[in-house]
């Protein structure tokens, strides 16, 4: 059975809808947007990489923590997005590349986020979960490569295709 074109444009609306969405994150914890940011996440949504943050409370309060520690600076880049819909789901991946700088010096990081996002009752779409793995994430100075990790407290959002050396 073909879709009709009511159904194929609504589902580009929400392929685009989510492509925002995915944006403004970036955007948002970049621009120090805390509580836009937790906005992004349903009610009881989750955050889980670097620690474990659910409810925008908790959200807020994680996302500005970051920057009150060693991790003073940083630039989210994503690229390389999947998406799929079933109805008022979406699951993907998004691929992470996040130049930084921890305790003054300069760093990057490459990573994934996958992601559940459901459809809310207002219709906007919303982070169910986010969830953060990473490659490397290395001293510039010192270079980079898959499992090495220079700042420890990303060794426990380890990707698991590529562990800590």
């Amino acid at each position: 059975m073909t879709e009709s074109l009511s159904d194929r444009v609504r589902r580009l609306e929400d392929l685009h809808a989510l492509q925002q969405l995915r944006a403004r994150y970036c955007q948002y914890l970049d621009d120090g947007r805390w509580d836009e940011l937790a906005g992004l996440f349903t009610t009881d949504g989750a955050f889980v990489g670097l620690g474990t943050a659910r409810g925008h409370e908790e959200l807020r309060s994680f996302f500005a923590g970051l920057q009150n520690g060693a991790l003073t600076s940083w630039w989210h880049f994503s690229s390389n997005e999947t998406l799929e819909l079933d109805g008022d789901l979406a699951t993907g991946q998004t691929w992470l590349l996040q130049p930084c700088v921890v305790d003054g010096q300069a760093q990057l990081a490459a990573g994934r986020y996958t992601d559940r996002m459901v459809r809310g009752a207002d219709g906007c779409w919303r982070f169910e979960e986010r969830r953060v793995r990473f490659f490397w994430w290395a001293d510039l100075d010192r270079g980079w490569d898959a499992g090495r990790f220079t700042w420890q407290p990303a060794t426990a959002a380890a990707d698991e295709l590529y562990p800590p050396r």
